[in-house]
């Protein structure tokens, strides 16, 4: 199953039997929030779903998005609608970054259905999707999380990676660099990542993924092959699964660093490598 879906391809599918669940999912790094922009218009019958309340726990010391509680979650999706049969469409405002995370902790948790839609909410609306100011109100669903469908690491995970295997970075490279840090303790990168920005992810000028064979190409230039071990982290574990997702539309299979450079940056035990290079 394709992890991505287009405009057109989600149109067909909401007019046939079996229309997906959707799930809005608007959020961007220091705002502004995405629930006034969900209830000013959104794709017919989608679900607004909270990345910091209900993707994610409080900040700590795991991070700035931790994996969310689970019963917390799984109520979230469950008074959305999702079902455990029945397929469901994440998206955002074109991004992608929280559009991946609700794909991804629905994968990880055990959801054999879960698409992105391309290019997001403007995408929709250029193929000449409608939007609506209607909150829906879903019958109940019976998704119940069981964690560990994809593959997660811990710190310690993505230091062992990073040595044997190819473990990317997918923040802009001059946080990867170290040049600036805007948000976490100090900047640089995990030594032996490789730098990754999700930037490389879509096509020039827009939000929309590369094809699956730009993706591998970009991917097998930093070692990420199919036969590789890779991992991805990036400032809070948002854009890192952007990138599992474009490893996933390549057909690379990936593991994320949920805790990412927020939490590895936290601990000052923890080495820190600076420059353009892998270290």
């Amino acid at each position: 199953m394709n992890a991505i879906i287009t405009a057109t391809e989600l149109a067909s599918d909401l007019a046939g039997p079996s229309a997906p669940v959707l799930l809005d999912v608007r959020w961007q790094l220091g705002g502004p929030p995405g629930r006034p922009e969900y209830a000013a218009g959104h794709l017919p019958g989608a679900v607004y779903a909270d990345l910091d309340g209900e993707l994610a726990a409080a900040p700590g010391g795991a991070g700035r998005h931790p994996l969310p509680d689970l019963t917390v979650f799984g109520a979230a999706m469950r008074a959305a609608g999702v079902r455990a049969d029945r397929g469901v469409v994440v998206y955002d405002g074109g991004q992608g970054w929280a559009a991946a995370r609700a794909w991804w902790l629905l994968r990880w948790s055990g959801h054999p259905d879960v698409r992105v839609l391309d290019g997001g909410l403007a995408a929709w609306q250029a193929s000449g999707g409608a939007l609506s100011d209607a909150v829906p109100a879903p019958a109940a669903g019976d998704f119940t999380p069981a964690p560990g469908a994809l593959p997660l690491l811990t710190a310690d995970d993505a230091a062992q990676l990073a040595r044997r295997g190819v473990l990317l970075d997918a923040r802009a490279a001059e946080r990867y660099r170290g040049d600036v840090e805007p948000i976490d303790r100090v900047g640089g990168h995990i030594p032996g990542a490789v730098s990754a920005p999700t930037t490389g992810n879509v096509a020039e000028d827009s939000t929309t993924f590369r094809t699956p064979s730009e993706l591998a190409d970009r991917f097998a230039a930093l070692g990420a092959t199919a036969d590789a071990e890779v991992g991805v982290y990036c400032g809070s574990g948002v854009s890192a699964a952007h990138e599992v997702l474009a490893l996933a539309v390549a057909g690379i299979p990936a593991a994320l660093y949920v805790g990412s450079w927020s939490e590895w940056s936290g601990d000052p035990s923890r080495p820190v490598a600076t420059g353009p290079e892998p270290g």
